[in-house]
């Protein structure tokens, strides 16, 4: 039976309400910006509980949404768990078969969908996929012409019930969320989170350890609600009284730039593709962003070049921060150790632009290829495993993956990784995308963030293919800015890496391309590139010894 000290989401919400009854909630919609309070969204969460269950939603039924971010998917955040339910986030942008293999896998009852989405949910219907769905709800006020059915707008499904709801106590055990990773080397992977491991994650981010949310706080996720609970921010901001500020429907960069100025946001967090393109922004437009205290980068390393610009230009803190789908996401933190503010500009840029320390509650090990531990030298290489109370052991009925990436209760994070000697932890690269030439180590994530801190090029990402004599050599793919001499370009990119790192790392070619593929989570898609570019002729004009590892001279 629960007790009074089980690890719930409920009291979260049930503190905003009762001591911060008139902080917003802000929402920026198809029909504008819409706006209520803690008090108001605790009555609509409780008409929400109220309608699932005259549905016929059960304690344990899983509730799918296909959204955006905005006020009524955040609902869904504390309506559906808080019930006994288990919220399930499906990822809108992958690819038709994805979306069918999530939702029989999940055995969906109801799903969520946006307006905007019903036609992209609708093309993914197939009846054996889709057979455990009850019932599909549009995000609105009223449906499109649509095939799905049966099917109710948002507003009218909770028009009728009553805005108190009598919540049961839940047990800690009980699943309360669920995500299903990208899938970009195989099917999907579902990893399940009991409301303990979500309560866990959200007081984990709360201190200056985590991600300091403050009550004085207007946070603003720009990171997808959809990928791993919009970083876990809905929950956070809500557990500290903080005011939220939801970007809506694929929010550009005006958008963002005039909800930072208009409804005071302070914090903020997204990929870094995100923040290249409000620099682009800023840089072309007057927009006042004097609110923005910080801005939380992952889902792909931070150039330096972002964190400098940021902090130089418009006096915000970038805080790197890494995690997974499988830790509910956050894992580390980025922050300065005392002292180090006095330590000079470049070793303060240096030590920001590691993914930074270890979360307080987690554990890690940092093993070699014989499982072994490295030593924390900063230079010693090896996959980072992690364990901790967010942290899953296993994926969701998928038991060959399990044995894989698991050995008891560590994740084996297949992030390949250097640890410093004050324990910032840096991502070298992903197991699956370290390029290994004449069996010496290439990061493909160093020389990403060399490329990408020159002022011409817009994105930029670095992919091993084939060499007959070295295994793979580096090959860049980089898109320049509108206008660039491109000739010029290649040739100073060529000059910079040369002078920053040995001259095996060097790429044997930089290539030109209009737009790098992105993952349905917005990260770079090396897995397209090296099935493009899957060709030794690429790099088959250059001598062997200009591009060899020293070892194998």
């Amino acid at each position: 039976m629960p007790g009074a000290t089980d690890q719930t989401l409920r009291p979260f919400l049930w503190r905003a309400s009762k001591l911060f009854p008139d902080r917003e909630v802000v929402s920026r919609t198809h029909d504008g910006v819409e706006r209520y309070t803690y008090s108001e969204y605790e009555g609509r969460v409780g008409q929400l509980a109220n309608a699932l269950e005259a549905a016929g939603v059960e304690r344990g039924d899983r509730v799918g949404t296909f959204c955006w971010n905005h006020h009524r998917h955040f609902e869904t955040y504390f309506g559906v768990p808080s019930m006994g339910a288990q919220l399930h986030t499906i990822n809108p942008l992958l690819p038709d078969h994805h979306v069918q293999y999530i939702v029989e896998n999940a055995a969906d009852a109801v799903i969520f969908v946006d307006p905007s989405l019903v036609e992209k949910l609708a093309g993914a219907y197939d009846e054996e996929a889709f057979a455990s769905v009850e019932r599909y709800v549009v995000m609105g006020e009223e449906v499109p012409e649509t095939s799905l059915s049966p099917v109710t707008d948002y507003e009218s499904f909770l028009a009728e019930e009553d805005d108190e709801y009598d919540w049961p106590d839940l047990p800690e055990e009980q699943p309360a969320g669920m995500c299903y990773t990208s899938g970009t080397t195989g099917k999907p992977k579902g990893v399940e989170y009991t409301q303990q491991m979500l309560w866990s994650h959200t007081m984990a981010t709360l201190p200056e350890s985590g991600l300091d949310i403050r009550s004085s706080d207007v946070v603003m996720p720009v990171v997808p609600m959809f990928h791993v609970n919009a970083w876990g921010l809905p929950f956070s901001a809500t557990a500290a009284g903080a005011k939220h500020v939801y970007p809506g429907p694929s929010p550009s960069p005006e958008d963002l730039a005039n909800l930072i100025e208009e409804e005071g946001v302070t914090l903020t967090a997204g990929v870094p593709t995100v923040w290249l393109g409000l620099l682009d922004y800023l840089d072309e437009n007057d927009a006042d962003v004097s609110s923005l205290d910080r801005i939380v980068i992952g889902g792909a390393a931070a150039p330096r070049s972002v964190i400098r610009r940021f902090d130089e230009e418009y006096d915000v803190d970038v805080v790197h921060s890494w995690g997974m789908t499988e830790m509910a996401p956050i894992g580390t933190v980025a922050h300065l150790k005392p002292g180090m503010e006095s330590w000079d500009e470049a070793e303060r840029y240096e030590k920001r632009a590691k993914q930074g320390l270890l979360a307080a509650g987690l554990e890690m090990r940092v093993v070699d290829d014989d499982g072994e531990e490295v030593p924390w030298d900063g230079e010693a290489f090896g996959e980072l495993w992690v364990r901790g109370p967010w942290v899953t052991t296993e994926y969701y009925e998928r038991p060959e993956a399990n044995e894989e990436e698991f050995e008891g209760n560590w994740l084996k994070t297949g992030d390949v990784v250097t640890v410093d000697e004050e324990g910032y932890v840096q991502i070298v690269d992903r197991a699956k995308d370290v390029i290994k030439s004449g069996g010496e180590w290439i990061s493909s994530v160093e020389l990403e963030n060399a490329l990408m801190a020159h002022d011409d090029v817009a994105e930029a990402t670095v992919v091993g293919v084939p060499h007959e004599r070295w295994q793979e050599r580096p090959v860049a793919f980089v898109v320049p800015k509108e206008g660039i001499d491109r000739e010029a370009l290649q040739s100073d990119l060529t000059e910079m890496v040369e002078a920053d790192f040995p001259k095996w790392w060097v790429p044997d070619e930089v290539m030109f391309i209009e737009e790098v593929p992105k993952t349905a989570t917005g990260k770079f898609d090396k897995k397209v590139l090296r099935d493009r570019y899957d060709d030794e002729s690429i790099v088959a004009g250059k001598s062997p010894d200009d591009a060899a590892p020293a070892s194998n001279d």
